[in-house]
C-alpha cells in the first residue's frame, strides 16, 4: 500500500494517522520532491476509476495562479496528464494505492469500506 503525500498537509497528516491508528502497513511518497510522471499518473487514474479532473487540486495555490479553472474543460487529456506531472503541488492528495483501487483524498468512510474496516 502506497501512500501518495505532501508531509505539510493536514489531510495527508490525517490520513497517515488513520493508517498508523489501524496499524496498517504503508510506505509513503513525497508527491512535492517525488513527482509523478505521466506514465504513472495515468496508471493510478485508470486504476481509480475517477476522470482525471479529481486528480487536480482545485483550492491549491498553484491551480489557481495557472488559472486552471478557466483551461481545464477545454483541454485534452494528454495535455492534463503533462501538467499534473510538472508540480505535485497540483495533484490532489492524500492518495492512497492499493493492489487494485486508488483512493483519492481522505473521507475516513471510504476508506473504511475499501479497506474492510
Amino acid at each position: 500500500m502506497l501512500l501518495i503525500e505532501y508531509p505539510k498537509c493536514s489531510t495527508c497528516q490525517k490520513a497517515k494517522n488513520y493508517l498508523v491508528s489501524k496499524k496498517i502497513a504503508f510506505e509513503t511518497r513525497n508527491i512535492v520532491e517525488e513527482k509523478l510522471n505521466q506514465k504513472e499518473l495515468h496508471r493510478l487514474i485508470q486504476k481509480s476509476g475517477k476522470d482525471i479532473n479529481r486528480f487536480f487540486n482545485t483550492s491549491g495555490l498553484k491551480y489557481r495562479e495557472l488559472k486552471l479553472k478557466d483551461k481545464i474543460q477545454t483541454m485534452s487529456y494528454e495535455e492534463k496528464l503533462q501538467i499534473l506531472s510538472t508540480d505535485g503541488m497540483l495533484v490532489k492528495r492524500p492518495l492512497l494505492e492499493l493492489d487494485d483501487i486508488v483512493l483519492i483524498g481522505f473521507k475516513e468512510k471510504e476508506w473504511n469500506n475499501s479497506l474492510g474496516i
